[in-house]
C-alpha cells in the first residue's frame, strides 16, 4: 500500500516532468488503483483524447503498465475490453534515482555505452534506429551504438520492453480492489510478471532488433565476452534482408531491477565493511558479483549458496585476492553470519538481516538526533528486546529517571516510533501498567512516509528557490 506522502511525492514527480495533464491521470490511478479508459475519462474530467495522450506518455517512460482483465472461462476477446492501466508507483520513484543508474555505468562501462542509457533514461523506450539517429547528433557511428547496446544487455542494465498488454485472470475479489490505496501486491507482481520476457528474449539482440547477430545472446551465453574483453564484432551485421512479414522493431528500456539490485548490493557491502572489516566486505562483494546472474529476484532474502572453493575463486578474481588466503576467506565468512551448509557444502549469506542492521541503525540515528539519548537509549533497548516491557523495566534498564521515563516514550508514542498497550491489573487496589514495544514493520511504514514527505517538501523548496534566482535574473 502506497501513502498519502508517497502518493503526493509520485505525483510531484510526475507533474514536473510531463506536466499537469499526466500528473492529473497518473494521480487516479495510484489513488484508486487500476482503471480502465472510460473510467479515467469520468474521474479525471478530461477529454478521451487527453487521457489517451496521457497514458501514451506515461507508457512510454514506464510509469503505467496496460494489461486485460480476463474471467475465469472467459475469452481473450471479451478481455480486450476490459483494458485496465496500473501506475507503477516504484518506477516513478526511480525517476528520482537516474543519475545513480548513470554513475553505475559510469563506473563499469565506457562513456559512449552511459550516453545511450542515458538517452533510454530521458525517452522511456527507444528502437535500435532511434538510438543510432540520436547518437548520430552527438558524431557516433552505428559500430558504437551496436557495441554499446550489446555491452548494456549482456550487463543486463537494459532489456527488451514488456508486452504492450499482457492477459491476466482475476486474482483478488472486488471488494479487495475497491480500498482506495490498495492495490494487492500479488495483483501488481502478476500483471508486471506476466508482461516481462523470459531471459532469453528480454536480453537477446535479434534481427528483429535492427541488428542481426548469429547466436541469440542471453545473460548465459557462452558467446558473449566479458566486458572489457575484445569482441567480434563481425558477427553483427545490418539486417538488410527484407522479411516477407514486417516484424514490429523491438523497443528498449532501461532495466531498473539491474540498478536497484546493484545499489543494494553496495548498501550491503558498505554496511558490512563499516561494522565488520574489509575481508569481510571483499568476501561478500566476490560473492554477490558471482551470483548476480543467478539471483531470481531483487529483494534476495540471502545470497545464493557457493561452495567454499567457488567463493575462493570469485576472491582471487577481485583486485584485492593478493591478501586474502582460504584460512582468511572461512574465517570471514563466519563473521558474516554463515555457518557451512552440511549436505552441499555450501555458504549462503544471509542478506535481510544485514539490511535490517542497517536499517535499525539509521532508525536509532534519527530517534537520537530528534529526542535525545535518553530516548535513543530506550528505543534501542525496545528494538533489541523485540518484546512488551513496562515502564520501570525500561526506566531500571536505561538509567533514566522514573519520572522521565513517561514522559519520553509518549513522545515516541505520539510520533509513532513505538507501540503502546495498557494493561489493567485487577487486585486490592487497580491499577494500570504502560507496556512498550517497537513494532518494525509499522515503523518502517512510517520512516519510509517520513522520508518521502522530506523528499517532497525538499524538491518544493528547491523548485521555489530556483523559481526565484530567475525572477532576481529578470529584475
Amino acid at each position: 500500500m502506497v501513502s498519502q506522502n508517497g502518493i503526493k511525492l509520485a505525483v510531484h514527480v510526475i507533474t514536473n516532468h510531463f506536466g499537469n495533464l499526466v500528473a492529473n491521470v497518473c494521480e487516479y490511478l495510484l489513488r484508486k488503483g487500476p482503471l480502465t479508459l472510460e473510467e479515467l475519462v469520468r474521474f479525471t474530467e478530461l477529454t478521451s483524447e487527453q487521457v489517451k495522450n496521457s497514458l501514451l506518455v506515461l507508457i512510454q517512460h514506464n510509469c503505467v503498465q496496460a494489461y486485460s482483465h480476463e474471467e475465469e472461462g472467459g475469452s481473450t476477446t471479451a478481455a480486450k475490453a476490459n483494458t485496465k492501466y496500473l501506475a507503477i508507483f516504484d518506477n516513478i520513484l526511480h525517476r528520482l534515482r537516474f543519475p545513480k543508474f548513470l554513475a553505475i555505468v559510469t563506473q563499469k562501462l565506457d562513456k559512449e555505452c552511459v550516453e545511450l542509457l542515458e538517452g533510454l533514461l530521458q525517452d522511456g523506450r527507444l528502437t535500435t534506429k532511434q538510438m543510432v539517429a540520436r547518437a548520430s547528433q552527438r558524431g557516433l557511428g552505428e559500430d558504437v551504438v551496436r557495441d554499446c547496446l550489446l555491452k548494456l544487455v549482456t550487463s543486463q542494465y537494459v532489456e527488451r520492453c514488456p508486452a504492450r498488454e499482457p492477459v491476466i485472470c482475476k486474482l483478488v475479489t472486488d471488494e479487495t480492489t475497491a480500498k482506495i490505496n490498495e492495490v494487492p501486491e500479488a495483483l501488481e507482481q502478476s500483471i508486471l510478471a506476466a508482461a516481462v520476457p523470459v531471459d532469453a528474449i528480454r536480453f537477446s539482440v535479434t534481427k528483429n532488433t535492427g541488428f542481426c547477430i548469429n547466436k541469440e545472446i542471453s545473460s548465459n551465453s557462452s558467446t558473449i565476452t566479458g566486458v572489457g574483453e575484445k569482441r567480434k564484432l563481425d558477427s553483427l551485421e545490418l539486417d538488410t534482408k527484407p522479411d516477407a512479414k514486417e516484424e514490429e522493431p523491438v523497443l528498449w528500456r532501461a532495466n531498473f531491477e539491474e540498478f536497484i539490485r546493484s545499489l543494494r548490493h553496495t548498501a550491503c557491502i558498505e554496511n558490512v565493511r563499516m561494522r565488520l572489516d574489509d575481508g569481510a566486505a571483499i568476501i561478500l562483494s566476490a560473492i554477490l558479483e558471482a551470483t548476480r546472474r543467478e539471483e531470481k529476484k531483487v529483494k534476495m532474502k540471502t545470497s545464493v549458496p557457493l561452495s567454499l572453493n567457488s567463493i575462493f575463486e570469485a576472491v582471487m578474481k577481485t583486485k584485492d585476492s593478493c591478501i586474502m588466503t582460504l584460512d582468511r576467506v572461512r574465517a570471514s565468512l563466519v563473521q558474516l553470519g554463515c555457518p557451512q551448509r552440511v549436505p552441499d557444502d555450501s555458504y549462503s549469506i544471509g542478506l535481510n538481516s544485514i539490511i535490517e542492521l542497517a536499517r535499525n541503525d539509521e532508525v536509532e540515528s534519527v530517534v537520537l538526533k530528534r529526542y535525545g539519548r535518553d530516548a535513543y537509549r530506550m528505543f534501542r533497548l525496545l528494538s533489541k528486546a523485540d518484546r512488551l516491557l513496562d515502564t520501570d523495566k525500561i526506566s531500571d534498564t536505561t538509567f533514566v529517571e522514573k519520572k522521565d521515563t513517561p514522559k519520553v516514550l509518549y513522545k515516541l508514542w505520539k510520533d509513532k516510533y513505538v507501540h503502546m498497550e495498557k494493561l489493567i491489573l485487577m487486585g486490592f487496589k487497580q491499577s494500570e501498567v504502560l507496556l512498550w514495544r517497537v513494532n518494525k514493520p509499522e515503523l518502517w511504514e512510517h520512516i519510509l512516509d517520513e522520508m518521502y514527505r522530506a523528499t517532497l517538501n525538499l524538491s518544493t523548496r528547491l523548485a521555489y528557490e530556483k523559481e526565484k534566482g530567475n525572477a532576481v535574473r529578470r529584475i
